[in-house]
């Protein structure tokens, strides 16, 4: 909170030091509004109050009651803490990069005999290579079928691979040239990997050039069938060349093009790898009113690119489509931070052109994508309120499921909903504690007082304006009693009966303080939003359920058997690839996973059959 003194803008400029730095322009509230970097602070924020403003600014500066400073040594430090604090705080009139997904990855295990090269994503904890990251999951499976198709490296899992004993269908539709079988030799498969490495890293000429050699030799040996096998390969790695958009040999490149519309925007980010276009990504920023697609731009790249996760593949460019004011300067900072020779180019140059009109026509498409789909939820939410007849608009839901089976290891799930749709950042799990097996009612009270006693004591949570729970008068009936006990008003409770034969669109709605039930046609636009989210609901419960489960029967089997530690309980599951794989293999083949011997096999198969 700021103190009650009136701020006095002359004044406080007149003290203002003149080195780089950042600035926090703050409300009567002491909220953050607005976070900028300036080379000279003094005269960056004296610009605010001695000139004509857009409109955007001047409804900003209008709220200003304080300004924070903090100097830095430098104008590339001012510019990363700048990004740092924007990511922190997030003031509503910055422009905010909305980034909170994991990113997916390419695996080849190569401690294998014969790697593997599948989709990842997550934590890299495995020995192995890892291509990327990804700009979407779309782009992995492209590229992975994609190098599937040139040089067969299998994909299935080891527990898969160990026990075949015949190709697989992958063989068949020559995806695979079948190693599990021993239809190809460990030099010839090591040979698909290396031309699988030299793919991924752009190094196409040098591929061909080896499979040429390859063809030449078998074609000296007269081995025609296998020359015409690599001749083919040839041909598919040309024809990819041409019908690739090639930047340079070599050229690792990422373009940014922007486009906006009614208010909102939408950034393209097109990554160029080895001169190949591996995939797009869109992005949908925070931004307010009036805001300039160079502003918009010049924004994105310190939040997107300060972010560590961008160490593990930085381009050698960056090129955008509109010209930038502060370009040398985001240059310099993001080259300090990586300490690399990385560029940033907003120049309309003729290598360049094709792609910054291929980066806007991406962004356009997507954002006209992004403002159908916000229309359609729009259009939801408002058929939900008119049949429901509630007085306000629905800006957020939540909805509750409990899942178990038979009553073990019970899980409530809350998701959120909002006229974005789905906000998965937000959505929470909670483990049931001290109640009885299978009583629903019970684990339902518990979800609710743990999830809105929380809302409740943290300052800046949100209520929502809908509750859903997933079952009949019942739970409605729980549910309102915790919201009492809490104090929690304004908010409307719903309840969804499954109908008859849990058969979709024979729901029932329940609206706590109504006697008669809302009953909604399949096809009713309500109906359709009130599905999603509780099937969302129940989905995100089930998986949660089913880990817990797992992780639970997996422990309490293993952890019995004297003798087996962590240790080995690790090297049995990562060996067989799970507790059900374990389950079937015989005595004998638990005895071949490092450390266990023939007497503790035969232990561990006896306790796992329930001998």
């Amino acid at each position: 909170m700021t103190t009650g003194k009136i701020f006095n803008p002359l004044f406080f400029i007149k003290n203002l030091s003149t080195q780089p730095g950042v600035y926090q322009m703050q409300n009567a509230t002491g909220e953050t509004i607005y976070v900028g970097k300036a080379r000279n602070l003094q005269k960056r924020v004296a610009s605010y109050f001695s000139r004509q403003l857009d409109t955007k600014t001047q409804v900003m500066v209008a709220k200003v009651a304080n300004i924070e400073v903090i100097v830095t040594a430098s104008e590339n430090e001012a510019l990363l803490l700048e990004s740092n604090l924007i990511k922190s705080l997030k003031p509503r009139y910055n422009i905010l990069l909305r980034d909170d997904k994991s990113y997916p990855y390419l695996y080849l295990s190569t401690s294998h005999s014969f790697p593997r090269l599948d989709f990842y994503r997550g934590a890299k904890q495995a020995e192995g290579e890892y291509f990327g990251p990804y700009p979407s999951a779309g782009s992995v499976r492209e590229n992975l079928a994609l190098i599937q198709k040139l040089f067969k490296l299998r994909q299935c899992r080891d527990s898969f691979f160990n026990h075949r004993t015949r190709p697989c269908l992958q063989y068949q539709i020559k995806r695979c040239t079948a190693p599990c079988v021993g239809l190809v030799t460990e030099k010839e498969y090591q040979k698909q990997v290396q031309h699988a490495i030299d793919f991924l890293h752009g190094k196409n000429n040098k591929i061909i050039e080896d499979l040429t050699a390859q063809m030449d030799l078998a074609s000296e040996k007269l081995d025609y069938e296998m020359a015409a096998h690599f001749r083919d390969q040839i041909i598919q790695l040309r024809r990819l060349q041409q019908s690739q958009a090639v930047m340079g040999d070599n050229g690792n490149i990422d373009v940014i093009g922007v486009f906006q519309q009614v208010g909102k925007a939408a950034i393209s980010v097109l990554q160029i790898r080895g001169g190949r276009l591996l995939g797009k990504r869109a992005y949908f920023p925070i931004m307010p009113p009036d805001t300039r697609d160079e502003e918009i731009i010049a924004a994105f790249i310190p939040q997107y690119y300060l972010n560590k996760i961008r160490a593990e593949d930085l381009p050698q460019s960056i090129v955008v489509s509109h010209a930038l004011q502060d370009r040398l300067w985001i240059q310099q900072a993001l080259q300090a931070q990586w300490q690399n020779e990385m560029t940033l180019s907003d120049r309309k140059l003729a290598k360049y052109r094709q792609w910054q009109k291929m980066a806007i026509m991406n962004a356009t498409q997507a954002l006209k994508q992004h403002l159908s789909e916000k229309s359609q939820v729009a259009a939801k939410l408002e058929a939900l309120q008119h049949i429901l007849q509630l007085p306000n608009p629905i800006s957020r839901i939540e909805c509750f499921d409990i899942s178990h089976t038979q009553g073990e290891a019970a899980v409530a799930s809350c998701v959120v909903f909002t006229e974005q749709g789905e906000v998965k950042k937000e959505y929470r799990k909670y483990n049931m504690k001290e109640i009885t097996s299978g009583d629903d009612y019970a684990a339902m009270r518990q979800a609710l007082l743990r999830r809105y006693t929380r809302v409740k004591s943290t300052q800046g949570s949100v209520l929502p304006d809908l509750l859903i729970i997933d079952g009949g008068k019942g739970q409605l009936a729980i549910a309102a009693e915790v919201l009492e006990e809490l104090q929690v008003s304004g908010v409307w409770l719903l309840g969804v009966a499954k109908g008859p034969a849990r058969k979709p669109g024979l729901e029932t709605l329940w609206l706590f303080g109504k006697t008669e039930p809302v009953h909604l046609s399949a096809d009713h636009l309500a109906l359709h939003l009130i599905q999603l989210i509780r099937d969302e609901a129940h989905r995100f419960a089930i998986t949660a359920h089913r880990a817990k489960r797992g992780k639970a029967r997996q422990h309490s089997i293993l952890e019995e058997i004297e003798g087996i530690g962590v240790v080995r309980r690790r090297r049995l599951l990562q060996h067989f690839g799970g507790l059900q794989e374990l389950k079937k293999a015989s005595a004998a083949d638990i005895a071949r996973v490092p450390g266990i011997s023939d007497a503790l096999a035969q232990q561990i198969f006896d306790a796992l059959h329930g001998e």
